[in-house]
Protein backbone atom coordinates (compact mmCIF):
# COMPACT_ATOMS: atom_id res chain seq x y z
CA UNK A 1 0.00 0.00 0.00
CA UNK A 2 1.41 3.37 -1.01
CA UNK A 3 1.36 5.93 1.79
CA UNK A 4 -0.80 8.94 1.16
CA UNK A 5 1.08 12.18 0.76
CA UNK A 6 0.94 14.56 3.67
CA UNK A 7 -2.08 16.81 3.46
CA UNK A 8 -1.24 20.24 2.28
CA UNK A 9 -2.63 23.07 4.31
CA UNK A 10 -6.13 23.79 3.08
CA UNK A 11 -6.16 26.87 0.92
CA UNK A 12 -8.54 29.65 1.79
CA UNK A 13 -11.61 29.81 -0.44
CA UNK A 14 -11.36 32.36 -3.21
CA UNK A 15 -12.22 35.91 -2.18
CA UNK A 16 -14.96 35.92 -4.82
CA UNK A 17 -16.98 33.42 -2.77
CA UNK A 18 -16.58 35.53 0.35
CA UNK A 19 -17.65 38.65 -1.53
CA UNK A 20 -20.74 36.85 -2.84
CA UNK A 21 -21.72 35.85 0.68
CA UNK A 22 -21.27 39.41 1.99
CA UNK A 23 -23.41 40.76 -0.83
CA UNK A 24 -26.11 38.13 -0.24
CA UNK A 25 -26.20 39.04 3.42
CA UNK A 26 -26.72 42.72 2.68
CA UNK A 27 -29.36 42.57 -0.05
CA UNK A 28 -32.35 42.72 2.32
CA UNK A 29 -31.02 45.86 4.00
CA UNK A 30 -30.20 47.38 0.60
CA UNK A 31 -33.74 46.78 -0.68
CA UNK A 32 -35.31 48.26 2.43
CA UNK A 33 -32.98 51.26 2.19
CA UNK A 34 -33.82 51.72 -1.50
CA UNK A 35 -37.50 51.95 -0.56
CA UNK A 36 -36.92 54.37 2.33
CA UNK A 37 -37.79 57.61 0.51
CA UNK A 38 -40.31 56.44 -2.07
CA UNK A 39 -42.14 53.53 -3.57
CA UNK A 40 -40.40 51.87 -6.48
CA UNK A 41 -41.23 49.19 -9.01
CA UNK A 42 -38.98 46.17 -9.45
CA UNK A 43 -36.69 47.49 -12.19
CA UNK A 44 -36.21 50.75 -10.29
CA UNK A 45 -35.16 48.77 -7.22
CA UNK A 46 -32.63 46.83 -9.29
CA UNK A 47 -31.25 50.07 -10.73
CA UNK A 48 -31.08 51.73 -7.32
CA UNK A 49 -29.14 48.77 -5.92
CA UNK A 50 -26.71 48.81 -8.85
CA UNK A 51 -26.23 52.58 -9.03
CA UNK A 52 -26.38 53.39 -5.34
CA UNK A 53 -24.60 50.43 -3.78
CA UNK A 54 -22.80 48.67 -6.60
CA UNK A 55 -25.01 45.62 -6.00
CA UNK A 56 -25.80 44.03 -9.33
CA UNK A 57 -28.53 41.61 -8.36
CA UNK A 58 -30.45 39.34 -10.74
CA UNK A 59 -34.22 39.67 -10.92
CA UNK A 60 -34.47 36.04 -9.81
CA UNK A 61 -32.99 37.08 -6.47
CA UNK A 62 -34.86 40.34 -5.87
CA UNK A 63 -38.43 39.29 -6.64
CA UNK A 64 -38.53 36.29 -4.29
CA UNK A 65 -37.01 38.49 -1.58
CA UNK A 66 -39.64 41.17 -2.18
CA UNK A 67 -42.30 38.48 -1.95
CA UNK A 68 -40.91 37.30 1.39
CA UNK A 69 -40.70 40.87 2.69
CA UNK A 70 -44.32 41.35 1.68
CA UNK A 71 -45.44 38.17 3.42
CA UNK A 72 -43.59 39.35 6.55
CA UNK A 73 -45.49 42.64 6.40
CA UNK A 74 -42.37 44.74 5.78
CA UNK A 75 -43.35 45.95 2.31
CA UNK A 76 -46.64 46.39 0.56
CA UNK A 77 -47.23 46.23 -3.16
CA UNK A 78 -49.66 47.82 -5.54
CA UNK A 79 -50.23 47.45 -9.28
CA UNK A 80 -50.21 50.83 -11.04
CA UNK A 81 -51.14 51.47 -14.65
CA UNK A 82 -48.22 52.91 -16.56
CA UNK A 83 -48.68 55.78 -19.00
CA UNK A 84 -47.05 53.64 -21.66
CA UNK A 85 -46.78 49.90 -21.60
CA UNK A 86 -48.00 47.40 -19.04
CA UNK A 87 -48.91 47.97 -15.38
CA UNK A 88 -46.07 48.02 -12.86
CA UNK A 89 -45.99 46.55 -9.39
CA UNK A 90 -44.76 49.18 -6.95
CA UNK A 91 -43.31 48.34 -3.56
CA UNK A 92 -43.31 50.56 -0.47
CA UNK A 93 -42.19 50.13 3.11
CA UNK A 94 -44.80 49.54 5.77
CA UNK A 95 -44.38 50.97 9.25
CA UNK A 96 -42.87 47.63 10.28
CA UNK A 97 -40.57 47.76 7.26
CA UNK A 98 -39.34 51.20 8.25
CA UNK A 99 -38.70 49.98 11.78
CA UNK A 100 -36.82 46.91 10.48
CA UNK A 101 -34.77 49.02 8.06
CA UNK A 102 -33.82 51.47 10.82
CA UNK A 103 -32.84 48.64 13.19
CA UNK A 104 -30.80 46.91 10.48
CA UNK A 105 -29.10 50.21 9.59
CA UNK A 106 -28.15 50.79 13.24
CA UNK A 107 -26.70 47.29 13.47
CA UNK A 108 -24.85 47.64 10.15
CA UNK A 109 -23.38 51.01 11.17
CA UNK A 110 -22.07 49.68 14.49
CA UNK A 111 -20.88 46.40 12.97
CA UNK A 112 -19.07 48.05 10.07
CA UNK A 113 -17.45 50.66 12.34
CA UNK A 114 -16.15 47.94 14.64
CA UNK A 115 -14.89 45.87 11.72
CA UNK A 116 -13.33 48.95 10.16
CA UNK A 117 -11.41 49.61 13.39
CA UNK A 118 -10.21 46.01 13.39
CA UNK A 119 -9.07 46.34 9.77
CA UNK A 120 -7.15 49.59 10.33
CA UNK A 121 -3.77 47.85 10.88
CA UNK A 122 -4.18 45.94 7.60
CA UNK A 123 -4.81 49.15 5.67
CA UNK A 124 -1.81 50.82 7.33
CA UNK A 125 0.43 47.95 6.32
CA UNK A 126 -0.86 48.00 2.74
CA UNK A 127 0.02 51.72 2.48
CA UNK A 128 3.68 50.99 3.28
Amino acid sequence: MTPKPARAETAAPPADNWEVQVRKGSIELAILAALWKERLYGLEILRRLADGAGLVVPEGTVYPLLSRLRSEGLVESEWVEAEAGHPRKYYALTRGGRQRAAAMARFWTAFSANLDALLAPLREEERR
